[in-house]
């Protein structure tokens, strides 16, 4: 939100107050609290008036320091609040002669205590960022809303990333973006999952502590500050020191929660009904034999909406014109060694029997006079279920616990962005607070569920609508694109944008969702969807079995899918390090790359795990141009190498996509490619690339550690596990060890 008129001006009906100077500073439990009035303090009679603010510094962890800054104490909301994980420790405080500090690991805050208003952030002696005359202030407009606003310096040549899933530019620099959940598709500036943090490249993330609508202008307002604002009468917001972009997400990660470790089935294939398609067990049936008839690999069916009757969404039943035996149904998909997922969303429409049941047992969000909630858009009288209450979550669960029963594995949680204002929530949450945080309290719900009854390693959803802290509860994704090319870049844009914000398990619908994908396009999206942290058949009007669209597309299907599951042992690696480390499975380069200029706004190339660069095709033809960091890279079907750093322009044809191994990097490939749920380690086979003369490097599968050596012109390896069988290659010869051997030497080919 703006509020000035260029430089000089504020824009008709905005009046300003901006703290000018600091007048005391008191140690606090937590750590320093300070008034600073809107005036310069010249005599007694200045006291007299206001606005003073108070600004209170404290610590939630190392290396995080938060300024909260408050107007009125006595006109607070009322919730709710991001649950953040803070050990407190204590904050050390101290003063010089024109500063007070405090100061959490290697991140200081310091307030000027002489002259006009300023802060700033310091480490190591380095200015991180700052905050200075006109910067923090106290905003009202024409219509009388009150807002809280800080500006936070950027400093030359700085980009800014994250804010959620977003579909523009992946460097957030020149842009307005707005913290509110809308089902917009992925072709506009709204998003379905909006995150207050943003990451910069100069060693600093922000987090803004504020669940309604956050304003966020980068760079944009005022071109060398990130401002942002909303409609409170206190606001928090954390300075995360990195001082790598890794680091600032893993510790942003620890404040806001870690992304749980999906089954590994998870990251086979996903087969879905599609959307307003016909069909009936006769019709699944018949995809599923196709698939198996052609070799391509599935281990996940997904049945979207009409799985239930028509205007009964959500009654979690199954339609019995089409379903009539749905246990039975899902026993034989069982034994067809498929994981069933069925689409659900958190409301409830008039002509489903559980209208009836919520309202009466006053489950249902109502409006401020008592009547409940509803409209016509999406299901006829829809409701929305009230999860503010315990009792509306745990009757919700109950429904969904019926359907695991039956042999439902997971569930699609779609929608949760269009949260009504003009409500009264049964805990009395403030209603704009909540419109974002509606998705979290859904999802928790369900995730829950999943857990209680499937065990922590098999809970997972599949999740369209996000705030800050749903990364704990994967997968996401992408949302209704457009089955064009440039949908398809878009998406990848939003997914890299999420993985930067801290989520780090992300998928798409491959083909795209409204439309049908022409031939070409389909393939070239099954490329970047098998090299994708999840990998989903979905569409709108259409099915997405690859038999439809020419025989070659099944060759492709079948190759990508093959190829993914034999990476299995390197990408499930990868999500450990998501879920225990917060640092996503699909990296933006610049995570990687930082130090890096030319990985600044790469957007059409991304980082899978932390050695293996991907380039999708974003055309019929056969051009891709990509950009390679420094060192010498090979190509990981072929063997050819790349050596940068610079642009690499190719040609790939459409079972070929540009996929690089990084220099001196070890890739663990498994034995089986027909599913995922295999001992990663059983018969792996260690690839090692370009290992310099006296490098070492580990990589882990599951408990048991490998250690490859490079001496001379041969490589030893060793396992933690000795009895462990196992091999080693070099470029295209293959050593295998005797199991219990221990070591391995192989000739560098």
């Amino acid at each position: 939100m703006k509020f000035t008129d260029g430089y000089w001006l504020l824009r008709e009906g905005v009046t300003a107050d901006h703290p000018a100077q600091v007048l005391d500073v008191t140690p606090t439990e937590s750590g320093l609290e300070i008034h600073a009035p809107s005036r310069p303090i010249l005599s007694r009679g200045d006291l007299m008036t206001g606005p003073v603010m108070t600004i209170n510094a404290h610590t939630p962890m190392p290396d995080v320091v938060g300024v909260t800054f408050t107007h009125f104490e006595g006109e607070q909301p009322t919730g709710p609040a991001f649950e953040l994980s803070t050990d407190h420790p204590a904050a050390q405080i101290s003063y010089d002669d024109d500063h007070a500090i405090l100061t959490s690991g290697a991140l200081s805050v310091r307030f000027a205590t002489e002259g006009p208003w300023h802060l700033d952030f310091r480490a190591h002696g380095r200015v991180l960022t700052s905050s200075g005359h006109k910067s923090m202030g106290i905003m009202r407009d024409a219509a009388g809303g009150h807002y809280l606003r800080e500006q936070l310096n950027l400093t030359v040549g700085t980009s800014v990333y994250g804010l959620g899933e977003r579909f523009g530019p992946l460097v957030k620099n020149g842009q307005v973006v707005d913290i509110w959940n809308a089902d917009g598709g992925t072709t506009t500036e709204q998003a379905y999952k909006n995150v207050p943090f943003y990451l910069t490249d100069a060693g600093y993330g922000v987090f803004v502590d504020h669940p309604g609508k956050v304003s966020f202008e980068v760079a944009s307002e005022a071109v060398s500050r990130v401002q942002f604002s909303a409609e409170t009468q206190q606001l928090t917001y954390y300075v995360i020191y990195g001082p790598t972009p890794k680091d600032i997400l893993r510790k942003y990660t620890a404040l806001t929660g870690r992304p749980a470790l999906p089954p590994v089935w998870s990251f086979g294939l996903w087969l879905s009904t599609s959307f307003t398609t016909s069909y009936d067990e006769e019709t699944v049936t018949s995809f599923i034999e196709g698939m198996r008839e052609r070799e391509l690999p599935l281990s996940v069916f997904h049945f979207d909406c009409f799985w239930m009757r028509e205007h009964n969404w959500c009654d979690f039943a199954w339609d019995p014109r089409v379903f009539p035996d749905p246990e039975g149904m899902l026993k034989r998909l069982k034994e067809r060694g498929l994981r069933v997922c069925v689409w659900i969303n958190p409301y409830i429409a008039q002509r489903s029997p559980l209208f009836a049941e919520g309202k009466a047992l006053g489950h249902l969000l109502k409006r401020p006079d008592g009547r409940i909630w509803q409209w016509d858009l999406w299901q006829p009288g829809m409701a929305i279920v009230d999860f503010t209450s315990p009792a509306a979550r745990e009757w919700y669960a109950s429904k969904l616990e019926g359907l695991l029963a039956q042999g439902v594995d997971c569930f699609k949680t779609d929608f949760g962005e269009r949260v009504p204002l003009d409500v009264a929530w049964s805990d009395g949450s403030d209603p704009e607070r909540m419109h974002n945080y509606y998705t979290y309290l859904y999802n928790r719900t369900v995730f829950d569920v999943l857990r209680e009854h499937r065990g922590e390693e098999e809970a997972v959803v599949f999740a369209r609508s996000a705030t800050a802290g749903s990364q704990q509860f994967p997968v996401h994704w992408g949302g209704d694109c457009e089955a064009t090319y440039e949908s398809m870049a878009e998406s990848l844009r939003g997914g890299l944008s999420l993985g930067l914000s801290g989520f780090g398990f992300w998928s798409h619908d491959i083909g795209g969702f409204e439309g049908t994908p022409t031939p070409s396009l389909f393939k070239r999206w099954l490329a970047f969807g098998l090299l994708s942290s999840h990998s989903r058949l979905h569409g709108s009007s259409s099915y997405r079995v690859p038999w439809l669209f020419d025989e070659e597309s099944v060759d492709v299907l079948r190759h990508f899918t093959r190829l993914k599951l034999q990476l299995m042992p390197y990408l499930y690696e990868a999500a450990r390090t998501a879920h225990t480390e917060g640092v996503p499975v699909m990296r933006a380069m610049v995570l990687e790359f930082p130090d890096d200029p030319g990985c600044a706004h790469l957007e059409r190339q991304y980082m899978l795990g932390p050695d293996l660069l991907v380039a999708p095709v974003f055309s019929d033809s056969d051009d891709v141009a990509y950009y390679v960091p420094e060192g010498t890279w090979t190509h990981f079907v072929s063997g050819r190498t790349v050596t940068g750093p610079r642009w690499v322009r190719e040609q790939h044809g459409f079972l070929s996509v540009p996929l690089l191994v990084r220099p001196g990097a070890v890739i663990p490939v498994g034995a089986v490619a027909d599913r995922p749920d295999y001992d990663h380690a059983d018969g792996v086979t260690l690839r090692a690339y370009g290992l310099e003369r006296g490098a070492q490097v580990t990589v882990r599968i599951g408990d048991v550690a490998y250690t490859v050596v490079r001496e001379g012109d041969t490589m030893r390896a060793s396992c933690s596990d000795p009895s462990a069988p196992w091999a080693l290659a070099a470029g295209e010869r293959v050593g295998r060890a005797q199991a219990g051997t221990g070591f391995l030497t192989v000739e560098l080919g």
